[in-house]
């Protein structure tokens, strides 16, 4: 990689940060809007898989998970725009936080497990791809990535299960 002084075409650091930060907090907010009004009385009253984490969890295992993909994607934002990879990483990045997003309104607002797992089977599809082209424009960024394709994958199966068990 380059020196930001002597490379023009790279972001600077706070542009990259904004630009980074901005939908990873825009998807996160949209996600609670839709999630929070709908766990009580609904989500509560739904029969759970095992293994499903006491509901408390969720919103700091979020929060870590949305710091984790602001900063994957400031890392892919500062490389050079010409890198080879860099215009689908991103393009992959944005369809996957999009996809985060509109989860917590199918599964949620919609009140629809069925709904939600039609949204998260292409979301974790979409999130393990953008791990392994973030992964080979930047090592940090996707391990920086990786854990939200882990816990997307635990919240495939919680998502699975409260739809088997409550049809």
């Amino acid at each position: 990689m380059s020196d930001s002084r002597s490379d023009p075409e790279r972001m600077s650091p706070r542009i990259a940060a904004l630009a980074a930060a901005a939908p990873v907090l825009a998807a996160a907010l949209l996600g609670n809007f839709a999630t929070t009004p709908n766990i009580a009385p609904w989500y509560d009253a739904l029969v759970k898989p095992a293994l499903t984490p006491p509901s408390w969890l969720f919103a700091p295992a979020w929060t870590a998970l949305y710091a984790l993909m602001a900063c994957a994607l400031y890392r892919i934002l500062r490389l050079t725009p010409a890198m080879p990879g860099r215009r689908a990483a991103l393009f992959l990045f944005f369809a996957q936080l999009a996809l985060n997003a509109s989860w917590s309104f199918a599964f949620f607002s919609a009140r629809s497990p069925l709904l939600g797992l039609a949204v998260i089977s292409p979301m974790e599809a979409i999130l393990v791809a953008t791990v392994v082209l973030f992964y080979r424009l930047d090592r940090f960024a996707g391990c920086s990535l990786a854990p939200t394709a882990f816990w997307v994958a635990f919240a495939t199966y919680l998502n699975a299960g409260i739809f088997v068990l409550n049809s």
